[in-house]
């Protein structure tokens, strides 16, 4: 209004042009101030925080929108920050991240519209409140609601199990009845709004019937657990929703001790996703964190699987060949892998580790002259090995002076020796990834890494063993 006026000032002393053009020109700068959406949070922490990250959620990445700094207010330990977002701001999930390691954070649903909460930044899912926001506020009390609803079937559920009864039947009955309709009418509430897709995809499942085992209870909840989550829904990808869900199925849905049984049951949760997915820039990001999660296990048997049955078969436009080499480089020297090439020459004879046939079992030693523990452990291992006809030592110095390197090997005998100059800068090490001297590897008569002991004494137990 205050545009407005000013102009209708103004437009007299000007032709009609003119006045257009001006008005014009007002009325968006005005359309701009007036666009903002404000994102505001107060945290409540006697620790300092300085600064906040705004990220957009896209999948499985966070894209970064803009980062400000958090102010105390004075005399309390309430700290605050604001960002503010232009009208043409993409819906959907964001993410405001306060700590270096993006451990920390809090998650919320923008759809065009001013959000405010506030929370403790040490526990935060239980301390958040969302005073501003129609989605956020719709989506914590259903959640709130839901949880506690939740957990009176689930107690009547153990209940019955433990002692059954009628009682526990007919009041887990009543109960799924209730969940059901608080479902129903929090669905309604959500019509229009982002969060209606959360809220249906929150809804586990329950049994019509109070199970009878806990093999039937937990079969149902596997069985169903993709009954009510739609995996190529655009509004739950771009979230961290489908992302939590997948990693609870593969990860802790399917469980066994013994580890053949597990590798199938992770095969198999592994298909029971990916068949869902229909996108195929979003199944490759969703096998690119498997894998990545697989990698940090160690387990070396789901990576391949996961490559050869899913990856490789993606369209080529979304395959990456730089992601596939730096995966499978991070396992190479992993348990279950042949070991990395390594030719040396010893005495005028060359030699290739692949072709080597000295023994049934192999250890490489990756060691240091300049490494203090090494020169207490090396000596030990090669006495201990003396007599050891099974086993054969190769030896892989990693060295920046040649002179002491021949000194010491000189005491070292009955073992192959490889001279590595450039220490960690040496492309075998490198490629065997060692960071820290004495390192031990147990392969097997085809080269295949059998085992990584830690210490001195856990490779004399493999060596006993295997004798």
């Amino acid at each position: 209004m205050v545009v407005l006026v000013c102009f209708l000032t103004f437009s007299k002393k000007h032709n009609d042009n003119s006045m257009k053009k001006l008005f014009f020109l007002f009325f968006l700068v005005s359309l701009s101030i007036q666009a903002q959406y404000k994102i505001k949070g107060t945290l409540n922490s006697s620790e300092k925080y300085t600064w906040v990250i705004l990220y957009k959620i896209e999948g499985t990445r966070q894209i970064f929108v803009k980062n400000a700094t958090i102010t105390a207010v004075s005399n309390s330990t309430l700290k605050q920050f604001e960002f503010e977002l232009p009208k043409d701001a993409n819906i959907g999930f964001y993410r405001v991240s306060y700590t270096n390691d993006d451990i920390e954070f809090v998650d919320f649903i923008f759809n065009k519209e001013d959000v405010s909460f506030s929370f403790d930044p040490k526990n935060v899912e239980t301390t958040i409140v969302f005073t501003i926001s129609e989605e956020n506020i719709l989506y914590q009390k259903y959640i709130k609601a839901i949880v506690i609803a939740q957990q009176k079937i689930d107690s009547l559920q153990v209940s019955y199990l433990k002692n059954p009864s009628i009682t526990s039947a007919n009041l887990y009955a009543s109960q799924t009845k209730k969940i059901a309709l608080l479902q129903r009418a929090s669905i309604q509430k959500g019509a229009g709004k982002l969060a209606q897709n959360f809220i249906i995809a929150t809804h586990k499942y329950n049994s019509p019937e109070i199970a009878k085992t806990p093999q039937e209870y937990l079969s149902a909840i596997i069985q169903h657990y993709f009954d009510v989550i739609d995996l190529n829904d655009p509004v739950l990808y771009n979230s961290t929703f489908l992302i939590n869900r997948i990693t609870d199925y593969v990860f802790y849905m399917n469980y066994s001790e013994d580890e053949k049984t597990q590798e199938k049951l992770y095969q198999k949760s592994i298909a029971t996703v990916l068949e869902q997915v229909k996108n195929s820039p979003f199944k490759k990001e969703i096998i690119e964190y498997l894998v990545t999660q697989f990698i940090h296990f160690k387990n070396v048997a789901i990576v391949d699987y996961l490559f050869e049955t899913y990856y490789d078969t993606l369209p080529k436009n979304n395959q990456n060949t730089e992601f596939k080499k730096s995966a499978l480089e991070k396992i190479s020297v992993e348990i279950g892998r042949i070991a990395p090439e390594i030719i040396w020459k010893e005495n005028n004879t060359s030699y290739k580790l692949s072709t080597i046939n000295e023994a049934r079992n192999y250890v490489l030693v990756f060691w240091s002259t300049a490494c203090p523990h090494c020169l207490r452990e090396i000596p030990e291992l090669n006495a201990f090995t003396q007599n050891k006809k099974h086993i054969k030592v190769i030896a892989f110095g990693m060295e920046e002076n040649e002179k002491d390197w021949e000194k010491h090997i000189l005491k070292l005998k009955g073992w192959h020796h490889i001279l590595g100059m450039g220490k960690w800068e040496n492309p075998t090490a490198s490629a065997y990834q060692i960071y820290s001297t004495p390192t031990y590897i147990v392969l097997d008569n085809t080269k295949k890494i059998i085992a990584k002991p830690e210490t001195l004494e856990e490779l004399k137990k493999i060596i006993r063993y295997l004798n």
